[in-house]
């Protein structure tokens, strides 16, 4: 294998060797030869070349993570904007499920969607309409009963 990689490699020669094995065992017209030869020799040298390499973006959020939790709004880490709920802008925007937003950003699973003071708001009305507990059951008199007649 080393004595591959040290010497210079042949295009003309591997072209024309393709070529001929090509043309031993398939009929092709004159005229076609010459695209033939082109598109081989394109192809080999194209085999040849070094593979591009893939950076990996480094993901730069809009804001840092630790201030995009403020009591009023959460930031948004792609676009820095500012929402009480940010489930939908991922939806629409970015068509992103809050899990795909933490996964890509490397946020905790507790990581908030809604800004603290909006829950908190949500939570108070929700506890004043009564729900999260179990309903009573109304009271019902006991049925009044006659006394006995007195029997003299």
């Amino acid at each position: 294998m080393s004595e591959q990689d040290s010497s210079p490699v042949d295009y003309l020669g591997l072209t024309a060797d393709v070529v001929a094995a090509f043309v031993g065992n398939n009929s092709v017209p004159a005229t076609e030869l010459p695209d033939l030869i082109a598109k081989v020799h394109a192809a080999l040298l194209q085999l040849s070349a070094p593979a591009p390499v893939l950076v990996e973006e480094v993901l730069k959020p809009a804001v840092p993570v630790k201030k995009s939790v403020t009591p009023e709004y959460i930031i948004c880490l792609e676009d820095g904007l500012k929402f009480k709920s940010l489930k939908r802008h991922l939806r629409t925007k970015y068509n992103m499920t809050p899990e795909e937003y933490r996964a890509k950003w490397g946020l905790p699973n507790d990581y908030p969607m809604v800004a603290p003071s909006y829950a908190e708001a949500r939570s108070n009305l929700a506890k004043k309409m009564g729900l999260g507990q179990q309903r009573k059951k109304p009271v019902v008199p006991a049925p009044k009963t006659r006394a006995r007649k007195k029997v003299a």
